[in-house]
């Protein structure tokens, strides 16, 4: 007759079965919790497709199905698991570049499947030199985004009409690619920005008109464009602005006296513009200690008001159509570092004692008729 189990270990068997359905269980939750969710996996190997890196091997970890774990450039929120960052560099100090000996090379595009990913909060892509086609527009639609880096390759098409529904974003840096279009009127909206750089792209028509609502400003750089009209005032109503690049645009008109009265404003960049008329005086004593206003229209006497709040480390005025003496007041001012008066109508003799003791010729050369230390003698 077989032996009966008794009703004690029936039990313990029941209970030992069940503890092991729960620790599987458990195993298996907490592996997937750990992984990255397989839309945003599906999304990064579609955003991967649409690139060709073939030195580097950048992408070779991009396997497994936990993304969020040495997939190179790929970092996720600890909380959420979902992915947070994509930081790819053509140019960086990682050791898989100093054991290629090389910088970056990428071709290809930019797949709008990173749209997909939707805590993403920072997207750099640099310095890769051949990634081209525009940038998706649906990035707009991306809420956490607060880092936009796609600077130094050869993006182009238009800055995405509505670029101001992004909020969150501080840094907006796509520099140096072939973007074309104006600048959309709702990147004003973007009051959290703190970082705007668009140099060296074909972006033109003007600034907005009220570019000063990104109040959180502080370096906004635009050289190398074919930016026109003129200069809002409203940028004086940027208290933390303290880079401001225009140069070589085709901006016109005068400069705003407000420029000058802004609290930390250190560098001031107009050069090769279509500028004109009469310097404000309040741009001589200010915050500003780096102010080139060189190749534009500028005309008429230099002014005579530095002073002990005058301390430039440049001071560019070349290439303008400014006549009279040089003002005797630079003497007064607390430091002058370098200094360029050349290719105008300046005349007169070079006044003596610093800051002209240290300079060179070339820092008056082309004028009409200065003479004096360190140009020839006066007759």
């Amino acid at each position: 007759m077989p032996a009966l189990h008794s009703p004690t270990q029936e039990t313990m068997t029941t209970f030992s079965y069940i503890t092991f359905l729960a620790t599987l269980t458990i195993f298996i939750l907490t592996s997937t919790v750990r992984s990255c969710p397989a839309s945003d996996r599906a999304a990064l190997l579609a955003f991967k497709a649409a690139l060709h890196e073939p030195y580097l091997g950048i992408f070779n970890s991009w396997t497994g199905t936990d993304c969020c774990h040495n997939w190179y450039g790929v970092s996720c929120d600890m909380e959420t698991k979902r992915v947070a960052d994509i930081n790819l560099r053509g140019e960086s100090e990682d050791p898989i570049f100093q054991k290629a000996g090389r910088s970056g090379y990428m071709t290809g595009s930019i797949s709008p499947s990173i749209c997909k990913l939707e805590r993403l909060s920072s997207l750099t892509i640099s310095d890769w030199k051949g990634i081209s086609g525009p940038i998706p527009a649906c990035i707009t639609s991306l809420p956490f985004l607060r880092i936009l880096d796609l600077i130094g390759n050869r993006i182009s098409g238009e800055i995405p009409a509505d670029i101001g529904r992004l909020e969150r974003m501080t840094v907006l840096n796509i520099a140096d690619n072939h973007i074309t279009g104006r600048i959309p009127r709702s990147l004003t909206n973007l009051s959290s920005l703190m970082h705007l750089d668009l140099r060296n792209n074909r972006i033109w028509g003007p600034l907005p008109l009220d570019f000063g609502r990104l109040r959180m400003l502080s370096r906004a750089l635009l050289s190398r464009n074919y930016i026109s009209g003129r200069i809002p005032d409203s940028i004086s109503k940027i208290y933390r602005l303290a880079d401001l690049d225009l140069s070589l645009n085709k901006l016109s008109g005068e400069i705003p006296a407000s420029l000058g009265k802004m609290a930390v404003l250190a560098t001031l960049n107009l050069d090769s513009n279509k500028l004109s008329g009469k310097i404000p005086d309040s741009l001589f004593n200010s915050a500003i200690g780096n102010l080139n206003l060189s190749k534009n229209t500028f005309q008429g006497y230099l002014p005579d008001v530095f002073g002990p709040r005058s301390y430039f480390t440049v001071l560019d005025l070349s290439y303008n159509n400014f006549w009279g003496p040089i003002p005797k007041s630079l003497s007064q001012a607390s430091f002058i570092g370098h200094l360029d008066l050349s290719h105008n109508r300046l005349c007169g003799r070079i006044p003596a004692g610093p800051p002209f003791d240290h300079l060179e010729a070339s820092s008056f050369a082309y004028n009409a008729c200065l003479c004096g230390k360190p140009l020839g003698a006066c007759q």
